[in-house]
């Protein structure tokens, strides 16, 4: 937070008027500098700081200020607010004090999404009611595709429809815009939660010996299992083949790194001439700049916290978290300065504000300005 901001918050305070929101962001500044300051105080040097700050701000004798500030009876140093905070208010009280406009409010995404049915028809899914009936593909109507009361998209097949009949060509896709993710129910039982700017391309009903789907971007499955009939996701030139097992999969086309997370079961990996056994809890990691399949064993939590609503960080670094707030708020980010060893550990839940994501971003000592939807970071 910058001079103003601070002043801002400050002027609040001795009014009274302070949210919570703005209770914390406070809190975790002043936390912040008395963490980084070099002066130490006694307990008694304390005391006297503290009575000092009462003197200089008129402020309520209540317990207020022990739950703006809990730990100011036993914080390292009080130093860094006497030194900041007094100075504002010991200017003359005539001065004006002109407080920017608080932004407005980045709100985060939902369930959206489109589906392109087998003739090119694209239905917008928000426009559709619950237990409705969305469309029925095939040359004989084999197969009819619903919408579930949670809004999860099925497909029955007809059990009069004629098994041994192989159309390639009857496929749909689903996709999400920024800001959108969406589950769906495949033919054979196998659920697909689609992450945002994602599209999933996949038969309408799986004739022959294998289950081909097509991904771009991120989606998480739970494939139903079928010894006799693998299940395959193809992305680029990256192959998952899995008899029934659950394992995200991250590939968006703007990123160079395609990465596969196991969770229960076992994967094989193929990447071009290469081919890799997963184990769960391990991720594999592909890209024309490596020479091989990279495995390491990795945070599952983290891989697959987007399908639960959470954004976590497992040493994440900065550019890897700003592309996921990008696709999810619909935001352009711009850099100023090297940021390159900045990691992150922790979350925060995606049904949040964008700002309030932010402030949980700043305790890394990183500051975000924000000009509409561009957002400004600042090492």
């Amino acid at each position: 937070m910058n001079e103003t901001e601070i002043l801002a918050l400050l002027k609040k305070y001795q009014e009274g008027t302070l949210s919570h929101e703005d209770k914390d962001k406070l809190d975790a500044w002043y936390l912040h500098k008395a963490s980084n300051s070099n002066s130490q105080l006694n307990e008694y040097e304390l005391q006297d700081s503290y009575e000092l700050l009462q003197s200089k701000l008129p402020l309520y004798k209540e317990t207020k200020v022990i739950r703006i500030w809990p730990r100011v009876a036993v914080a390292a140093s009080i130093a860094v607010l006497l030194g900041t905070g007094i100075f504002y208010f010991t200017k003359p009280k005539q001065q004006n004090i002109e407080v920017a406009a608080k932004p407005q409010e980045i709100a985060p995404g939902g369930t959206r999404g489109i589906l392109t049915l087998s003739n090119g028809k694209q239905i917008v899914l928000s426009a559709i009611s619950g237990k409705d009936t969305i469309a029925k593909e095939g040359d004989e109507q084999e197969v009819t595709i619903k919408m579930g009361a949670n809004g999860v998209i099925t497909y029955i097949i007809n059990p009069n429809a004629d098994a041994s009949k192989d159309d390639p060509d009857s496929f749909n896709t689903l996709s999400t815009p920024t800001g959108g993710q969406y589950n769906i129910v495949l033919a054979d039982g196998t659920k697909v939660y689609l992450n945002t700017v994602s599209s999933i391309k996949y038969p309408t009903q799986f004739n022959g010996d294998q289950r081909v789907v097509e991904l771009e971007g991120e989606a998480y499955f739970e494939v139903a299992k079928n010894k006799n009939k693998p299940f395959i996701v193809k992305s680029g030139n990256q192959s998952i083949e899995v008899l029934g097992t659950h394992f995200n999969v991250h590939a968006y086309n703007n990123e160079s790194v395609l990465k596969t997370t196991l969770l229960e079961g076992s994967v094989a990996v193929s990447y071009k001439n290469q081919k890799s056994i997963l184990k769960p809890g391990q991720q594999s990691s592909v890209s024309d700049n490596f020479a091989k399949i990279k495995i390491k064993e990795v945070d599952t939590e983290a891989a697959i916290a987007w399908k639960n609503g959470r954004f976590k960080f497992d040493n994440a670094d900065l550019k890897t978290v700003m592309k996921q707030l990008e696709r999810w708020y619909g935001i352009k980010v711009e850099y100023r300065g090297d940021v390159s060893d900045v990691r992150f550990n922790g979350g925060t839940f995606m049904n949040k504000n964008l700002s309030e994501v932010l402030k949980v971003l700043e305790l890394s000592n990183i500051k975000f300005k924000v000009e509409g939807k561009t957002i400004i970071v600042y090492p």
